[in-house]
Order: C-alpha cells, then sequence, then structure tokens
C-alpha cells in the first residue's frame, strides 16, 4: 500500500509539472495565446468574439487589429471595448475609430503574441 502511494504522488507530481503555467498577477506568461475562432465581420458599434486558450485577462493582455502578418503595428482596442475577456473568449465591442477593411487580428498576453486570423470590420 506504500507503494502504491509513493507511485501515485510521482505521478501526480509529474503531471502538474506538465501543465501550462496559469496567469497571476506576479506570474509571467509561459503558454502562447491562441485564436481558435472570430465571429463575422461587424461593423462600428458591433461586437466581435475571439474564442482561444490562454488568453489571459484584460490586465495583462490587449487585443490588436489591423496588424500585419506577424503582429506588428496595427490598432489596439482600448480597455473600454472589453465587454467580457475570460482564458477561453473576449467578447469586445468595435469602437468608433476602429479601422474599416480586413485586416490580422491578435491577442498580446504579457510578451505572448496569439497565432492571427482575419477579421474585418464592416462600414
Amino acid at each position: 500500500m506504500l507503494r502504491f502511494f509513493v507511485a501515485s504522488l510521482l505521478i501526480a507530481g509529474g503531471l502538474v509539472a506538465c501543465a501550462p503555467a496559469q496567469q497571476g498577477a506576479s506570474q509571467m506568461v509561459t503558454v502562447t495565446p491562441m485564436l481558435i475562432k472570430v465571429s463575422e465581420s461587424a461593423a462600428r458599434g458591433g461586437t466581435v468574439t475571439i474564442q482561444g486558450r490562454y488568453l489571459g485577462g484584460p490586465s495583462a493582455g490587449k487585443v490588436r487589429l489591423g496588424a500585419t502578418e506577424q503582429g506588428e503595428g496595427g490598432y489596439v482596442f482600448p480597455p473600454s471595448a472589453v465587454r467580457s475577456w475570460t482564458d477561453t473568449q473576449i467578447v469586445l465591442t468595435v469602437p468608433t475609430d476602429a479601422p474599416v477593411g480586413g485586416s490580422w487580428l491578435f491577442v498580446e498576453v504579457g510578451a505572448m503574441r496569439s497565432t492571427g486570423l482575419m477579421f474585418s470590420v464592416k462600414q
């Protein structure tokens, strides 16, 4: 019985060590945010929903639109545009000054940039 208990502790410890680091106020993000899906194009004042993994939270993250394919430049959604933000979904209101047209959308959490998806702001 003791061998089983010790083996169980060793396995559990190994599994915890393999888990992705979670973002906390004092921890740095070690997992690259990943975008899975973004809602269809929306007009200014409309809603955009971004689904993904490891999206962090509004205090450490930002959403960039109109960036190059590498995620450089573009328009950063202001904090006031955030309706809700969880580790797997972000819901934003498209600001009235957001650039119109199709472009790349990225989420940045700490120093980590997500994969990009195409999104379009309608006229």
